[in-house]
């Protein structure tokens, strides 16, 4: 084998070895700060991913397309009723770079902010959401007084309890302050705030490990007494950030001073004899871990993703740069150990974080946290403050974000192009604790509607299951009204939203199933007007599939089974359940390269089967593996006549897989029911590719 992947298998033995030593979590910290500022260059590099295909035939699966379209999953603003009294105060970090000053008109050229850094970024790999655009706020400098006052009253709307703002003193010398003293001074905005003195050398890698020293820090008593005298008028206002009582102040990285308890006294003692009161020190949980008390201090903040390390992804992606030598981590992994950890016996202040990817900073060579998505982090964030903060009094129960406005390190909740407001609402249904499973009251059917007459026969058919469905229909502007005047007809209530005529009845399906699956509902039959036109039985094959799906005597029992039934997550019409490995066809590059997105095992099995003709009931939380990679409309190709080889044909062979990966179960009509059916002839409506 080749000498990279000899010196990956002996850091892994490495490593299990030095985590297998019979020492405490923070010595092992410090042991490990220590070898990485002395050794860091001796760690392999991250696994490289596939190069892109030779050949003119070959093509990246990533159509030219606007950064800041709105992906499917896009949240736009919306008001709504936080919980009273909220279960826990939420407090974003928040990062005071977002204007030109001095400083890094010097180190990086004038007029640089990291908007800079945030608009360079290019995707790395396919499904690489790079740049990351702001919407609502835009491009904001914080030297306009109105911009923070912005930022706190979204911040509030969406249950952000207060700021954690990062604070740059450097021995009397303090970078990105300006913003904060216009804070302090606009008394009219009421978000409570603290400060985390970011007390690490300032480098050129961004990360205060070592390279370039831009400005260091000398950390003495002297510089002690100084730093606590400065910080003071933020520890007097009002807004200050108090737990029983006592003004909050973090450090982020407390083993850098010389001896952290004798600079907790000082400050201590220095605050309660200039009348500021009693302290609640913290420090951040991102390059150490010791029992706060060991080091005079009162609690600890978590900071994912720093301390953990989920498994790698790199050798999985699909290259678009050939010379990314980057490392892509596992956000979902990350999120569920976090999520599962017990709370230790000291004060700890637990931490979620909405995503992780700081290729803006290291362009080539990022650190990406892949599968993050807003339904994930909502999970994390209930999880952490329902259920792993329930046994902390009420009062005292506050969680961290890694961040607000980290935008060129992925960690973002502020609205953006993409996905609008997508985090924040995450965050604030996050602050509820999760509903039970509501019993379903009536069953909904998800129509696409391209042919009127067909769309007819469909409405006839759900009248005749005698059920009282809800019935949401998508079609395209030119066909609305046509559709419209169908269901008068036929004296039916319908939803009708319109989407532009490409992706057909997936993409349509998809950006209507993910606000249905937000609004709460469960189960629902996905049907469209299929015609088949290049087949003779083009018109058999559509009666076949709603007849077993929709047929009287079967409706009003399957959708008693979902209800029933929890792991149920899929029911497909008997016959049209094919083995996918036979159906590749021009589908196995998209299918492959989609899969991938989504943190889904590749199909080598070839029991893995898919649902032909792309009619069936499904549990909505099902496809949450396919709604949570957010993709783009300017994926799906518009309709030319296509009976293969689209975005939309492979989703149609991966319903199956993504649903089995959700922890649900699928089965056929006749399966579920209880009806005889031979499954092993030919399947007459496809021929295996």
């Amino acid at each position: 084998m080749p000498f990279p992947s000899l010196h990956q298998a002996l850091h892994q033995l490495l490593r299990q070895a030095f985590r297998a030593l019979p020492i405490s979590d923070a010595r092992r910290d410090r042991w490990r700060n220590r070898l990485l500022e002395r050794f860091g260059g001796l760690l392999p590099p991250p696994p490289r991913g596939h190069a892109p295909e030779a050949g003119t035939a070959a093509r990246i699966v990533r159509p030219l397309h606007r950064a800041d379209e709105p992906a499917i999953g896009h949240v736009p603003y919306t008001r709504a009723a936080l919980p009273s009294p909220l279960p826990a105060t939420l407090v974003a970090f928040y990062l005071p770079q977002f204007h030109a000053f001095a400083e890094n008109d010097a180190w990086w050229g004038k007029g640089f902010t990291e908007w800079r850094n945030v608009t360079r970024a290019l995707p790395q790999f396919e499904g690489h959401a790079q740049p990351r655009l702001p919407a609502d706020l835009g491009f904001y400098d914080l030297r306009n007084p109105q911009v923070m006052r912005d930022q706190a009253r979204l911040a509030a709307e969406y249950g952000i309890g207060a700021f954690c703002f990062y604070y740059y003193w450097f021995s009397g010398r303090t970078l990105m302050e300006d913003p904060l003293r216009q804070w302090l001074a606009d008394d009219g905005i009421d978000l409570p705030f603290c400060l985390c003195w970011a007390n690490e050398n300032w480098t050129r890698r961004w990360d205060g490990r070592d390279g370039e020293i831009l400005i260091g820090q000398q950390h003495s008593a002297a510089d002690d007494l100084a730093f606590i005298a400065h910080v003071a008028p933020y520890l007097r206002d009002r807004r200050a950030l108090k737990v029983d009582g006592r003004p909050m102040l973090l450090v982020y990285r407390p083993h850098l001073l010389p001896d952290p308890r004798a600079t907790a006294q000082r400050w201590r003692q220095w605050c309660r004899d200039n009348g500021v009161g009693e302290l609640h020190l913290a420090y951040v949980q991102g390059f150490e871990r010791p029992d706060p008390r060991d080091i005079g201090f009162d609690a600890a903040v978590e900071f994912p993703p720093n301390m953990s390390n989920p498994r790698s992804l790199a050798a999985e992606q699909r290259l678009i740069n050939p010379d990314f030598a980057g490392d892509v981590r596992d956000w979902r992994e990350l999120a569920r150990e976090a999520a599962a950890r017990p709370m230790p016996d000291y004060v700890l202040y637990p931490g979620v974080n909405p995503g992780w990817d700081n290729e803006p900073r290291r362009p080539g060579r990022g650190r990406v946290f892949l599968h993050a998505s807003p339904r994930g982090y909502r999970d994390w964030l209930r999880t952490t403050v329902h259920e792993r903060l329930a046994a902390v009094p009420a009062g005292q129960r506050m969680v961290f974000i890694n961040a607000w406005n980290e935008w060129a390190e992925g960690a973002v909740l502020e609205p953006d192009a993409r996905l609008g407001h997508a985090w924040l609402d995450a965050t604030r249904q996050a602050l509820a604790p999760a509903s039970p499973r509501p019993e379903a009251t009536r069953p909904c059917a998800v129509i696409h509607a391209w042919y009127p007459d067909v769309f007819d026969e469909l409405l006839q058919a759900l009248q005749a299951s005698r059920l009282p469905w809800r019935i949401v229909v998508t079609t395209s502007p030119e066909r609305k009204e046509e559709i419209e005047r169908v269901a008068r007809a036929r004296g039916m209530e319908v939803e009708v939203h319109v989407f532009s005529n490409h992706g057909r009845d997936v993409l349509p399906f998809l950006q209507v199933a993910g606000h249905l699956l937000d609004e709460g509902e469960g189960v629902v039959l996905k049907l469209h007007t299929k015609r088949s036109m290049h087949r003779e039985d083009g018109e058999l094959w559509r009666k076949e599939l709603i007849g077993r799906l929709l047929a009287p005597d079967r409706a009003t029992a399957i959708a008693r089974a979902f209800d029933e039934q929890p792991d149920l997550g899929l029911v497909a019409p008997e016959g049209h359940v094919q083995p996918l490995h036979l159906y590749w066809g021009a589908n196995e590059r998209n299918l492959r390269s989609l899969l991938c997105r989504m943190g889904l095992d590749q199909p080598d099995d070839e029991r893995e089967t898919f649902i032909a003709g792309s009619m069936f009931w499904v549990r909505l939380s099902a496809l949450r593996p396919i709604l949570d990679v957010h993709l783009q409309p300017s994926q799906f190709e518009y309709e030319a006549g296509q009976v293969d080889g689209t975005l939309a044909h492979a989703i149609e062979r991966i319903v199956a897989l993504a649903a089995r990966n959700a922890g649900f179960r699928e089965t056929t009509a006749a399966e579920l029911l209880g009806l005889p059916f031979d499954a092993t002839g030919p399947y007459t409506y496809a021929r295996p590719q």
